[in-house]
């Protein structure tokens, strides 16, 4: 009966390794993919806020071209500084979102969002 016990333990104790070394292995794969895909999106954020960037410039270049041009000057400059407002807000949102990408970004992102579940758990029970 005794070895019928420590016979069941030990392929209990076999398995639970096993999980845990599945669990550990996808935890690592887990992170390898969301460090490429980080990766990805900054990169891709560095090329919107550089676009933005010339966008910017080309802007500048058309105001001075719009100054000299008699035609419609004051519809051409008003569009024009709508546009110079949109892409500023658009390199703000840039920005922006390139923080909350950064490592210190996401851990405070996913800390908040932990948080607030947490206080919806709460508020059920006491509610």
């Amino acid at each position: 009966m005794t070895d019928l016990l420590l016979t069941l333990v030990l392929l209990g104790a076999a398995a639970a390794l096993l999980s845990a070394f599945g669990a550990l292995r996808a935890w690592l794969g887990f992170r390898r993919a969301r460090g490429e895909l980080q990766g990805r999106l900054l990169e891709e954020v560095s090329a919107l806020a550089g676009r933005a960037g010339e966008l910017e410039r080309s802007l500048g270049e058309l105001e001075e071209r719009a100054a000299r041009l008699p035609v419609r000057l004051s519809e051409l400059q008003e569009s024009l500084s709508t546009l110079r407002l949109l892409s500023g807000a658009l390199a703000a949102s840039l920005r922006q979102l390139r923080r909350a990408l950064s490592p210190s970004g996401l851990k405070a992102g996913a800390s908040g969002y932990l948080s607030a579940l947490a206080g919806r758990a709460v508020n059920r029970r006491a509610g």
